[in-house]
């Protein structure tokens, strides 16, 4: 039974961050959510008429799920500060909607070049009562030239309700020319009372016209003062306007010491004279599911993703592949296919997300819906791929 409840627990979380595909607003009307049968009422915005400034979402994810949620959400801003709060319910043992995780966060632009981030994230139990789990702080600021220097720290409380920070992490970027700057990221955690070095991370960034190039070396303590690359992540991008194209190399110590490829990410996107945005990634890896590691990247998945106008209003369809453990050397299989769409009019966005995922047997399996409305047409989003690196 616990292991039960920590599975569906993890599902609930992988959900909730799955949500971060789409950025809500919220229609002053009640949305009937008729495919899943359930009805969520929701209160007008007190500033529905200045919707680039405030607004508010409710989302239903119901269709199939084994944890069934509701999510709401509030954007306020008032001169230099801007507030964010995300509301997330499930469904508790008498049917009914139960708080389940609380995140606060806002934003003070304290000078021209100072911005200052706060995140507040509250669990709830089964009885209502909220506690605070978790606090994280951001300090950017920009420097003359283009450099820049922020400072983020993560903090929880200790047994009495005390704050104690648990990471601490320091960026510091300066423009070493027109078209290149270094980062140096270094991350301490709490040991024992006392905050450590924990990782290092060094970055170059070099843009050569269409061509962008970026090597990450990441820094780990050998345990006698001194720091060991852990790993290094080669990027290269081509923009030329109508097409990008975008390898990622991931190189790590063997057992010899020596370093060697581990994965590799290979994407393309583009855009046809219809405006059809396509994009494509594969990622070989050295671990091949049901086989082991294995000598050389293999492919172990692809994914596909296509975004279109029509009648309907903007439909995005992403096809994940990957190979079945039971069989890999039958290729790749479609595991999960989901289809975003959204409409948009005088009034605002409806935007609404299916997902099919494959079962135990490789067939058709569990279907999930997520369903939102919006006062803001351009709140609702779906990305076709990552942004790009700047």
């Amino acid at each position: 039974m616990r292991s039960a409840n920590i599975a569906g627990r993890n599902e609930l979380r992988e959900r909730v961050r799955a949500r971060r595909w789409f950025r809500f607003g919220l229609l002053s009307l009640p949305l009937l959510l008729s495919a899943t049968g359930v009805v969520v009422g929701q209160t007008s915005d007190s500033q529905a008429g200045d919707s680039t400034n405030s607004w508010t979402a409710t989302t239903d994810s119901q269709a199939g799920s084994s944890n069934p949620m509701r999510t709401s959400q509030s954007h306020t801003q008032s001169g230099d500060r801007t507030m964010d709060v995300q509301h997330v319910q499930t469904r508790g043992p008498d049917g009914e909607f139960v708080p389940y995780q609380d995140i606060e966060t806002e934003t003070v632009k304290v000078s021209a070049t100072v911005t200052r981030t706060t995140t507040r994230t509250y669990v709830q139990d089964g009885n209502g009562t909220k506690t605070l789990f978790q606090v994280s702080e951001e300090e950017k600021q920009a420097l003359p030239g283009g450099d820049s220097k922020s400072i983020r720290t993560s903090s929880n409380p200790d047994a009495n309700g005390n704050l104690q920070v648990a990471r601490r992490e320091i960026q510091e970027t300066r423009k070493t020319g027109p078209d290149a700057q270094d980062t140096k990221t270094t991350v301490l955690l709490n040991i024992n009372g006392s905050m450590a070095p924990a990782t290092e991370v060094l970055e170059h960034q070099i843009r050569s016209g269409d061509t962008l190039e970026i090597k990450k070396t990441t820094m780990l303590p050998d345990g006698a003062g001194k720091w060991e690359v852990g790993e290094v992540r080669q990027t290269t991008v081509t923009d030329d306007g109508k097409t990008r194209r975008s390898e990622e190399q991931v190189s790590r110590p063997d057992s010899d010491g020596k370093l060697s490829e581990v994965t590799r990410t290979v994407g393309k996107e583009s855009v046809d004279g219809a405006g059809e945005k396509q994009n494509s990634q594969e990622t070989y890896s050295v671990d091949v599911p049901g086989m082991g590691r294995e000598n050389g990247v293999h492919l172990v998945q692809r994914v596909a993703t296509t975004q279109h106008t029509n009648s309907d209003g903007q439909q995005t369809i992403t096809v994940t592949e990957q190979p079945n453990p039971g069989n890999p050397g039958g290729g790749l299989r479609v595991i999960t296919e989901n289809t975003d769409t959204v409409r948009s009019g005088p009034s605002g966005a409806q935007a609404v997300r299916t997902i099919q995922m494959r079962d135990g047997s490789w067939s058709r399996g569990k279907v999930f819906v997520d369903m939102s409305k919006s006062n803001n047409v351009n709140a609702i989003e779906v990305q076709v791929a990552p942004s790009k690196a700047k």
